[in-house]
């Protein structure tokens, strides 16, 4: 049930003097979309009566199937801090995306991610998820184009005025806490120009939403003040990568199920059976956790991305790590996934391995104690430590050699998905790069 109503919202409107309103949503990408509506629709729109193109979305219908319909979810109303130069203040509702018939569409993200949480409740789990997305702060030129030009020389948990993000940083957070966020933490990263802001954990769906807004608030405010954000996962060779790592848990009945006191690390069977879930599908859920291109030039040894498939309680290399927290915030950590991922998509997978791992009580291989990236390839053999998918192509056949996480996308959003990605390779693969005609143009 939602703790807003329509009398609610409608009279919250009015208190806030709110002039349009942004019903959003994500196409299969995870690029936030928007329909703009003034006031007086926000009536029509809670009752999901606002209708847009679906064929105009990548990923969503061919043109004769276009009508669809948007239904707000009341609890995501919130007015956005910041005022337009003219005009009232805009508020914004994140949607699920309907048929004309009052059926979910089975391409839309969210609607994805709410199948997988319904299969966990039947088993009686409720996911929550913590985030920590990281991102770049870059200066723009004279035309206010982005640059790769980092406003400060920070490393990290620097301070200014070596941190000359900090004031960004601190709106951004300030913009995201009067949105109704719950703040965790905020620094400056390790390569210069990166940091991360850590919002409290929530409920799958919740989280997934907060992310995609996070992003949305993060590089409005960033644009505010002169710069540009990006959650591109490698924008600057020799420098650390932005990830998003992913801290999950399952709650049963109040009690959070991957607590055991008894058990050495505090860890539940179940807990054990997730993460061998994670494992085993690792290699096709990155197609989805790291889905571009650039992803794979973030997962490479030599930095604090994970490249190998293992798990542990103490190792920061581990593709899987146990954070120290025990009781209610005993929780699992997968490393890998990015910033440029869907939330929904994401989190979806990563919900959907971890329950396979608890369906057919897959147990994780034995813990990795040691540094993996100083093990050399024999070692990594003997102990059967396999690594990521390399690039985005083979991340993309792993994924479509794996039933289980394509089952939780769907025969629609895996055809576009797939489709989306192969012409993202053979665009990437076909191009003459500078680096190339650095090489060769003068040697041969």
């Amino acid at each position: 049930m939602s703790s807003f109503s329509k009398s609610d919202i409608l009279k919250k409107a009015s208190e806030l003097e709110v002039k349009f309103i942004r019903l959003q949503f994500t196409d299969i990408l995870g690029i936030v979309k928007n329909v703009a509506i003034t006031v007086d629709r926000l009536e029509d729109a809670l009752d999901g009566q606002i209708m847009f193109d679906g064929s105009s979305i990548d990923g969503f219908t061919r043109i004769q199937e276009s009508d669809m319909y948007l239904k707000p979810d009341y609890d995501t109303f919130t007015v956005f801090p910041w005022r337009p130069n003219t005009g009232g203040r805009v508020a914004r509702l994140i949607c699920d995306v309907y048929m004309p018939d009052g059926k979910p569409f089975i391409g839309g993200p969210r609607n994805v991610l709410k199948k997988v949480l319904e299969e966990a409740e039947e088993m009686g789990y409720t996911m929550y998820v913590g985030p920590e997305p990281e991102f770049f702060l870059f200066e723009k030129d004279e035309k206010g184009h982005p640059t790769t030009v980092t406003n400060d020389q920070g490393g990290y948990f620097d301070l200014g005025p070596v941190d000359t993000g900090q004031d960004t940083r601190r709106d951004i957070v300030l913009a995201l806490e009067q949105m109704g966020f719950e703040m965790e933490a905020s620094h400056h990263e390790v390569a210069p120009g990166q940091h991360e802001i850590d919002f409290k954990y929530a409920d799958a769906l919740r989280s997934a939403d907060n992310i995609a807004t996070f992003k949305f608030v993060t590089k409005a405010v960033a644009n505010q003040h002169g710069l540009h954000a990006t959650f591109m996962p490698k924008p600057i060779f020799g420098e650390a990568g932005s990830g998003m790592h992913m801290n999950q848990s399952l709650f049963k009945d109040g009690e959070n199920v991957f607590y055991d006191k008894d058990d050495r690390l505090g860890l539940s069977q179940i807990a054990y059976y997730y993460i061998g879930g994670l494992l085993k599908h690792a290699k096709a859920m990155t197609a989805i956790t790291n889905p571009t291109v650039n992803s794979y030039k973030r997962l490479v040894p030599g930095y604090e991305a994970p490249v190998y498939i293992s798990w542990s309680a103490s190792n920061r290399s581990a593709l899987v790590r146990i954070p120290a927290s025990r009781g209610v915030g005993t929780r699992v950590e997968l490393r890998h996934p990015d910033p440029a991922a869907n939330p929904y998509l994401a989190t979806a997978v990563m919900l959907k391995a971890g329950l396979d791992g608890i369906k057919n009580k897959i147990e994780p291989p034995k813990e990795v104690v040691d540094n993996i990236f100083d093990m050399s390839s024999a070692e990594m053999d003997d102990q059967g430590i396999e690594s990521l998918p390399g690039d985005i192509n083979q991340a993309v056949q792993d994924l479509l050699a794996d039933e289980v996480i394509m089952s939780a996308l769907g025969d629609h959003v895996l055809e576009r998905f797939v489709e989306a990605k192969t012409i993202e390779w053979d665009v990437y693969r076909t191009q003459v790069h500078q680096w190339e005609l650095d090489q060769y143009l003068k040697v041969f």
